[in-house]
């Protein structure tokens, strides 16, 4: 077997692992005889572990052929004249390093959440939603076409909404769940669209027809029009998963999830989805000034909104959630200077950092409250911030604005109410014109009698 052949068996691996996994805990579950606890998570980190074993031997082996990319043909889905699209799989110096970390993280999560979720009576459906999500972002990592990214993508989006309602007895986390769902299913239009231009201009969905050359050295292919019409779709989709303003109000809110999973989406991996497209699409974001000032510029103020945000928080998981925006924000910033290992980098950097932080987050609250007992009080940490240059008025408003959240909530409800009580009054109408067309007429005969 040539080395070759050896990475691209790996690289299926990779995937099927966890694919594996969700089958073997989903279908004992499904037949009402779900598997104990250890098995349960015997299974699952037996999984990730298979996969992350994999996805560093391709590394090793892509490293000894100087990061000479490998595509994974396994199949088409359809092919009508010129046009096709392919079931295509890539390993090359962006994907490996990619799930490397995503398949480490999801295994360690899962070791975490083994002992955290004990006896929870939605255990075997956290590690469902937890294998759905791992084969999901291999899934996308791993596409090299936007047909199986969009997939892994939706399969990232279906399983985070879930895992934020996963305690469904209460209120606000099905609300929470909802407004993440919501807000997925508006940006998700930009990638589907997307897809829809790419497959008109190339004929098919393959990333080897939009660019050329090995990654980060790509070269766009296509012409300007169609690479900014494409990138500011692929912007829009990025917008939602990354919370950036005016879609940022619901990662706070995600918080309400297990800790667990909170740790693995919004910490560290889906909520860094939309860059890695962004970076898979970079030679596309070249030849796209436009696109790439519109990333520099909502990064930006998205940056500083979770910034002031972030400090006023009184709990810590709404802390590390706005920090996680803020570092999101940066990435994107960094991607729209052009820049492509240095945010790949910051990507892996922070996403570990942040997953640990909200890991810890309940021994660091339980450690703060043992300081506070042991000196007689909160502890001066002393810390700095330019806002300390402003007069009193002008730090008094910026922190009525970071306690109102920037107000954005009440900009987007400005927004979206009168569409909602439109769709409201036409689906009366709707109602009550569908009640006077059922409602019994008497016939020509019976007028007559």
């Amino acid at each position: 077997m040539t080395s070759h052949d050896t990475v691209s068996a790996l690289v299926v691996v990779q995937l099927a692992a966890p694919a594996a996994t969700l089958a073997a805990i989903g279908l004992p579950a499904l037949l009402g005889r779900p598997l104990t606890e250890r098995a349960t998570t015997r299974i699952v980190g037996g999984g990730f572990a298979v996969a992350f074993a994999a996805a560093v031997s391709v590394l090793g082996l892509l490293g000894a052929r100087g990061f000479a990319p490998v595509i994974v043909h396994t199949g088409t889905w359809f092919a009508v004249g010129h046009h096709e699209a392919t079931v295509n799989l890539v390993a090359d110096a962006l994907s490996m390093p990619y799930v490397c970390f995503s398949t480490g993280l999801c295994w360690l999560v899962n070791s975490f959440a083994g002992k955290y979720l004990h006896r929870e009576p939605g255990f075997t459906r956290f590690f469902i939603l937890l294998a759905l999500f791992g084969t999901g972002m291999n899934l996308m990592v791993l596409a090299d076409s936007i047909d199986v990214l969009f997939a892994g993508w939706e399969f990232v989006g279906i399983s985070s909404a879930l895992l934020i309602g996963f305690f469904f007895e209460r209120r606000n986390a099905i609300d929470a769940a909802l407004r993440a769902y919501t807000t997925y299913r508006i940006c998700d239009v930009g990638l589907l669209v997307a897809a829809v231009v790419i497959h008109r201009a190339v004929g098919s969905g393959d990333f080897g027809r939009l660019f050329g050359a090995d990654w980060p050295a790509a070269t766009c292919l296509v012409s300007p029009g169609t690479a900014t019409v494409v990138s500011l779709l692929l912007v829009f989709a990025a917008l939602g998963k990354t919370a950036q303003v005016p879609f940022s109000n619901w990662l706070p809110r995600a918080m309400e999830g297990p800790t667990p999973s909170s740790a693995i989406f919004y910490g560290a991996l889906s909520i860094h989805a939309g860059a890695y497209v962004l970076l898979r699409c970079e030679a596309l974001l070249d030849a796209a000034p436009v696109a790439r000032a519109a990333l520099v510029v909502i990064g930006l103020g998205s940056a500083l909104h979770a910034s002031l945000v972030g400090r006023v928080q009184t709990d810590l998981k709404s802390m590390l959630a706005y920090a996680s925006m803020a570092q999101a924000s940066l990435i994107l910033v960094e991607i729209g200077l052009g820049w492509r290992v240095i945010p790949l980098v910051h990507v892996v950097g922070h996403a570990v950092l942040r997953s640990l932080q909200i890991l810890r987050s309940p021994s660091a609250l339980h450690d703060r409250h043992e300081l506070e007992a042991a000196i007689g009080g909160h502890p001066d940490l002393g810390s700095w911030s330019p806002l300390s240059w402003l007069p009193a008025r002008a730090q008094a408003a910026i922190y009525r604005i970071a306690l109102e959240r920037g107000f954005e909530e009440p900009a987007v409800m400005g927004v979206v109410g009168p569409i909602v009580r439109l769709l409201e009054r036409l689906a009366t109408a709707e109602r009550a014109w569908v009640a006077w067309l059922g409602e019994k007429r008497p016939r020509h005969d019976e007028r007559r009698a």
